[in-house]
């Protein structure tokens, strides 16, 4: 989680190398003010830090737009309003008839990541006794949404490093 190499570093006898850097990107959405003329999830090229501006949807069908990346060194959930700018250019390279003033800011999220900007893109760590010497600890770091799809194989992991 977002605080994952501070409660290690708390931990006594955890070698601080043990503990890899935590990077932190924040990521707005955005919601459209009209219909969005799509049934299905749509993934852009990647960027560095992120899959891209994305177009996810709820249940009901509406739209969602994001995230972005930004790279932050506090925690704020705040959305900027003018960061819509940015994704209007992001969301025209597959919807090109995307209104005019019609993003509103949705909300914002901050993944922790173990790679930070202009770095290649790193996976989540997983640190077992034979990282850090204490028999019975397993830390988790930098796990984002890939590890939500990936968690029953982490479960397995961690518990065969117990």
């Amino acid at each position: 989680g977002l605080h994952a190499q501070d409660v290690a570093a708390r931990i006594a006898g955890i070698p601080p190398e043990a503990v890899p850097a935590r990077h932190l990107a924040r990521g707005c959405y955005f919601v459209p003010s009209v219909r969005a003329p799509f049934s299905r999830l749509i993934y852009p090229v990647p960027e560095d830090g992120g899959l891209g501006v994305h177009l996810t949807l709820d249940m009901a069908g509406s739209a969602r737009f994001g995230p972005d990346v930004e790279w932050v060194s506090v925690i704020d959930y705040r959305v900027d309003a003018a960061r819509a700018s940015a994704f209007y250019g992001a969301i025209r390279k597959y919807y090109p008839d995307l209104p005019d003033s019609c993003l509103q800011p949705d909300y914002a999220g901050i993944r922790p990541k173990v790679s930070g900007p202009g770095e290649p893109p790193g996976d989540f760590v997983i640190s077992g006794p034979e990282a850090h010497g204490i028999a019975g600890l397993v830390n988790l770091f930098g796990i984002e949404s890939p590890g939500l799809t990936a968690s029953l194989a982490i479960a397995e992991e961690v518990v065969s490093l117990l």
